[in-house]
């Protein structure tokens, strides 16, 4: 009885060129799946940009019951949120990728890593509750605010959930920093923290940047707990006291009064007009991050 020798590798080649075609196809459909979502946003929000002059939209008032679309200070608003969040989260994220990577054992390592992930699972709405009965009188007793739902405590709220993030992006990046920088400033003389500092940390800043990049476009894309926690007050944060009064961000505002607007009115359309402004700016931070990476990697930086 005759045996085809080639009959195992034309099964193995049929198998690779198939799950090769699963895989292409999954890519692009996840680039259309992001592009039709883009094309929605922009069939629903046009409208929107065609009634209002870029001067009306660009106002300082947010008032819909009266047709007065002003998105400034929304759009003020989550960046005042999402920029104090990243200036608390920032440093305690390197500095704890830093003693995880650098300076805890290794059984200490392997119990931090796995619970940091962990604290990204937690749904935002539970954070939210945790920010409106303990997080927010605190607040309002320790600043001496009126309220404590203010802009300050939504940036607490949403430097928590940055923080997974920005710990597991940096920590990846300084594990990629080859060890033969780190013995070659030992054998110089430097101390642990001398060679952490000055050496290990500059050769990660490309990945520490794209961490902060990810972890603001984690931030500023957060909606429950940020509404819950921040006043919801479409007011412009323009006085110095800013941070420590109710703001409201552009996806608050979405999802506060999408559930009531009627559907093809002008209120209706600004919503869509706030969620591609929102789209266009989360697309730029990761496109920064993205950006970061593939410098990086042209360098040689990882390997």
């Amino acid at each position: 009885m005759a045996v085809d020798a080639n009959a195992p590798r034309a099964r193995t080649g049929w198998g690779e060129f198939t799950v090769e075609w699963m895989v292409r196809i999954a890519g692009f459909s996840t680039i259309g799946f992001v592009a039709l979502i883009f094309l929605f946003l922009l069939r629903e929000g046009v409208p929107f940009f065609l009634r209002t002059p870029l001067s009306e939209w660009l106002g300082t008032q947010w008032y819909p019951t009266f047709d007065i679309f002003g998105t400034l200070p929304l759009i003020l608003g989550s960046l005042l949120v999402t920029v104090t969040a990243i200036a608390i989260a920032l440093p305690l994220g390197v500095a704890t990728a830093v003693f995880i990577r650098e300076v805890a054992p290794g059984w200490a390592r392997d119990i931090l890593k796995p619970l940091i992930e962990v604290l990204a699972g937690i749904p935002s709405v539970v954070l939210g509750f945790f920010g409106m009965t303990l997080l927010a009188p605190t607040v309002r007793e320790v600043l001496g605010a009126p309220t404590g739902l203010t802009a300050f405590t939504g940036a607490l709220i949403l430097a928590y959930m940055a923080l997974p993030t920005i710990i597991s992006v940096a920590e990846d990046a300084l594990d990629a920093v080859p060890k033969s920088y780190r013995d070659a400033s030992l054998a110089m003389g430097a101390t642990q923290w001398q060679t952490i500092w000055r050496v290990v940390v500059p050769a990660a800043k490309s990945g520490i940047l794209t961490a902060v990049m990810l972890g603001m476009g984690r931030a500023i894309g957060e909606t429950m707990a940020v509404m819950m926690v921040t006043g919801n007050a479409a007011r412009m944060p323009t006085t110095l006291d800013s941070l420590f009064r109710p703001a409201r961000t552009m996806t608050a505002t979405i999802a506060a009064e999408m559930g009531e607007v009627a559907q093809g009115s002008i209120h209706y359309h600004a919503l869509f007009g706030i969620g591609i402004a929102l789209f266009i700016i989360t697309f730029l931070i990761n496109l920064a991050a993205a950006k970061a990476i593939f410098q990086k990697r042209r360098r040689g930086g990882l390997r």
